[in-house]
């Protein structure tokens, strides 16, 4: 994931409330601001003049701004995909259409003298648009894809439906971007946001950190946004954490053992961060293996039971039988194999289908409330680092 960004309402919060929350943003890596520009009233040079102290404001900190705009506001603005002088003017970085001037007019949009970025509706698929743009070379730096966010409960986009246009789109080559959402009570947005204001309607209430990873997971997203505002920084931490890139492979407790097999240790751009809440009578070496140990993930021949990670093993740790009262685990289980099976001892494994419980693996944890949605978006291959759940 290469970037997240924040929304910001000038009709709902003040310059000032505005202005201390992107100085609290931009500590934790916050690159975009998201504001609505239709949604604010007054007369245009009012609006033009606001906006041009927010642009300036936003670009103290060292980010970029994205204004919502549509057609008819545009006109309202003397505005059209001919001359966008105007929003040179004000410091806009990219202008987002809620709507399109057609293939040929938005064509001459992104090909503005001024470098400001046009952002196309991604929920609605945008294909002829996008053809134009390839077919006259349109540059990947001059257009991002948003995918819209969902104010109303129960409206959000289908997930299969958000997978299979970001599959549609991908190969185009332009950035896609999705709105996941703040938990806090307090949070709002545009025409009374009071549910949250993400892209996905199954991800509304999960916590925004499980958002993130879950989107990350997907695939073909390239950027997060946060829908509704204010965010808490207890939510931009763990977001900022969830972002966070895989640890240094050559400072791995593995990186030895994988040179004395002959096995090569490449350092992945992202990993798959799963929440875990260990047993209580987890060992101090159960506990090294799956948290301390890295990379962890499966090769692609594990059966449809479990993942698994054979890198444990690789240690030669001891791992002593416990006992177990549980007859069956269960999906979501955390496992690592125990010295019953001694030649497989420390690995780990997750269970994805229910299997009796033969002794051979000690119980070690169990996957978070929820992890198990971003379980099944891990693919063969995919890195994986274990979080303990309960050191937040």
């Amino acid at each position: 994931m290469k970037d997240f960004g924040v929304s910001v309402y000038p009709d709902l919060e003040s310059a000032e409330e505005i202005h201390n929350y992107l100085e609290l943003v931009s500590r934790y890596g916050c690159k975009w601001v998201f504001s609505s520009m239709f949604s604010v009233e007054g007369t245009n040079e009012e609006i033009l003049d606001y906006f041009r102290k927010l642009n300036a404001d936003v670009h103290s900190f060292g980010m970029k701004i994205v204004l919502d705009v549509n057609v008819v506001f545009l006109k309202k603005l003397g505005v059209d995909c001919n001359d966008v002088s105007l929003f040179h003017e004000i410091g806009c970085d990219v202008m987002r259409m809620d709507g399109s001037y057609g293939a040929e007019g938005d064509l001459k949009l992104v090909q503005n003298p001024y470098g400001i970025m046009v952002m196309l509706n991604a929920s609605s698929g945008a294909g002829k648009e996008l053809d134009s743009f390839v077919k006259h070379n349109v540059p990947k730096d001059r257009v991002l894809l948003g995918h819209n966010f969902y104010p109303q409960p129960l409206t959000g986009l289908k997930w299969q439906h958000f997978l299979d246009t970001n599959k549609f789109l991908a190969p185009f080559g332009y950035p896609i971007q999705a709105f996941i959402s703040s938990n806090n009570p307090d949070a709002g947005g545009v025409w009374d946001a009071a549910y949250g204001l993400p892209t996905v309607e199954c991800l509304r209430k999960l916590p925004i950190d499980l958002q993130a990873r879950i989107l990350q997971a997907s695939g073909n997203v390239d950027m997060l946004w946060i829908g509704n505002a204010f965010a808490t920084e207890e939510e931009l931490k763990s977001l900022q954490a969830a972002l966070a890139a895989p640890r240094d492979v050559t400072k791995s407790p593995l990186a030895e053992a994988f040179r004395s097999y002959g096995l090569t240790m490449n350092q992945s751009t992202e990993d798959r961060k799963l929440k875990v809440i260990p047993e209580k009578d987890i060992t101090e070496q159960e506990y090294y293996n799956l948290f301390d140990l890295y990379p962890q993930m499966d090769a692609g021949d594990s059966s449809e039971w479990i993942w698994r990670s054979r890198a444990g093993r690789l240690m030669h740790p001891s791992i002593p039988a416990r006992v177990c009262d549980k007859k069956e685990f269960e999906v979501g289980d955390v496992l690592i194999v125990n010295n019953n099976y001694r030649h497989y001892a420390g690995e780990i494994s997750v269970v994805r289908i229910p299997f009796e419980n033969d002794g051979l693996r000690n119980l070690a944890g169990h996957l978070a409330p929820g992890e198990e949605k971003l379980l099944a978006l891990i693919g063969d291959g995919d890195e994986v680092t274990f979080l303990d759940k309960t050191k937040e």
